[in-house]
């Protein structure tokens, strides 16, 4: 495979980009290789600079549910472009979008527009901050919501001790109001509870993770966190940024039936540009100005492109149900197809799926939280990466990152990469 534009590229962008990217994940450090740079994306593939042509299951991180490019979405875009590109004021769509999520996610009551995930994550802990007039906040380890600081933050060896920052700049009086518990295991949120009794104000979670891959709640997880922060007046906030509208119409609040008080959203309301919401029960949203005093602003949200590509997006997805039952037989069909050739060559690998999100995790072992997705062998994947991009398999380019399914994806390329798959994990366990 040529890639010497991409290289040059790469060497190009190193001397005004921080590391040649603009975000972490691109760099493909974890793989061995320097970044591809994608010229153009359509239906289930997208083309790089050199003109190598893959089947994509990165999907820009999850918002292309229908495919890059679906017609329908660029024609919204184009007749929204011709009347200007942002206002810096109120427009009806973003009212259209507000009354359409609240349609198809009944928790949400009202919502607030912003620009990404980190945006409405940091807002929503700020708005239950204020609600409860409590400090602290409880996330999970191994749950990415975004690079606000009170989110890059790990708990350490025991479930009581302290939180320390993960990054530099992160100081350490917001390191001690960030509690990490482990997912799927309630009793350490319990400990963590009953270790700081009414400081709680909030406790934020991925209901599937999808950045240590993709990893279900396990039976009753969702519901106890639910009951807990109910008894303790805790405000329970689903990150729904990568989940929503893509498992199910009404998100993982729907296919669990959970009921959270809060909820941040992203990806799919904007149709792959830059977009983020949070949103919940009025008695809460009503504290943001200008209704109330927790401030918020942004002369960006909701902006009218966004707003046109999203709603196009998730009028698709409420129109036409069977979206979804295509979205799991292609997702079933490449997880039948893994499971046979994990089977047929008797590998030490594992799967997880919810829906058209999935991870190959590279370990034997069951993957149920972050300790355990740690297990993996990076080494092995890094060397599956590779071998699949030759054969136009575009994948995340980190063992700890969720895959995605499109409508766009076709049977035959399900086919495609199954066979890719097997010639890639053959020669990455005979090394």
């Amino acid at each position: 495979m040529n890639t010497t534009t991409s290289e040059r590229l790469f060497e190009r962008a190193q001397q005004t980009i921080p590391g040649g990217v603009n975000s972490p994940v691109r760099a493909f450090t974890s793989v061995g290789r320097s970044p591809l740079f994608i010229a153009r994306a359509h239906g289930s593939k997208l083309w790089d600079v050199d003109g190598n042509e893959f089947i994509d299951y990165v999907g820009s991180w999850g918002p292309m549910i229908l495919g890059h490019a679906h017609p329908a979405v660029v024609e919204a875009l184009q007749k929204a472009i011709v009347d200007g590109t942002s206002f810096g004021a109120a427009t009806l769509r973003e009212i259209e979008m507000a009354e359409l999520i609240a349609k198809l996610m009944p928790s949400i009551e009202m919502v607030r527009m912003v620009n990404s995930g980190t945006e409405a994550t940091m807002s929503a802990v700020r708005l239950a901050r204020a609600f409860t007039k409590r400090e602290k906040i409880i996330k999970f380890e191994g749950c990415y919501h975004g690079h606000a600081d009170s989110f890059l933050i790990s708990a350490g060896s025991g479930a009581m001790t302290l939180g320390i920052p993960d990054s530099p700049g992160v100081t350490q009086s917001i390191a001690a109001d960030t509690l990490t518990a482990t997912y799927n295991d309630l009793q350490s949120v319990r400990r963590m509870i009953d270790a700081h009794p009414g400081q709680i104000a909030a406790m934020i979670v991925e209901p599937i993770v999808g950045n240590m891959g993709c990893v279900p709640p396990a039976d009753g997880f969702l519901q106890g966190l639910r009951t807990l922060c109910t008894t303790h007046g805790i405000v329970f906030i689903l990150d729904e940024v990568m989940t929503g509208f893509r498992v199910a119409p009404g998100g993982a609040q729907q296919l669990y039936n959970i009921e959270p008080d809060l909820t941040t959203l992203g990806k799919i309301i904007g149709g792959g540009l830059p977009v983020g919401a949070y949103g919940g029960k009025k008695e809460i949203m009503k504290l943001i100005a200008p209704s109330g005093p927790v401030y918020q602003a942004g002369t960006l949200s909701g902006n009218p492109l966004a707003m046109a590509a999203g709603l196009e997006t998730l009028q698709i997805l409420n129109a036409t149900p069977d979206v979804y039952v295509v979205l799991e037989e292609r997702a079933a069909q490449l997880a039948e197809g893994m499971k046979q050739i994990i089977d047929r060559h008797h590998l030490p690998l594992t799967q997880n799926r919810v829906g058209s999100m999935f991870t190959l995790f590279f370990t034997r072992e069951r993957v149920t939280d972050f300790t355990s997705a740690k297990r993996s062998d990076t080494a092995r994947f890094g060397r599956y990466f590779n071998a699949m991009l030759g054969k136009g398999v575009y994948l995340a380019p980190s063992q700890f990152e969720a895959a995605f399914i499109s409508t766009a994806h076709t049977r035959g390329e399900i086919e495609h990469t199954l066979a890719a798959a097997e010639e890639s994990l053959v020669s990455a366990f005979s090394m």
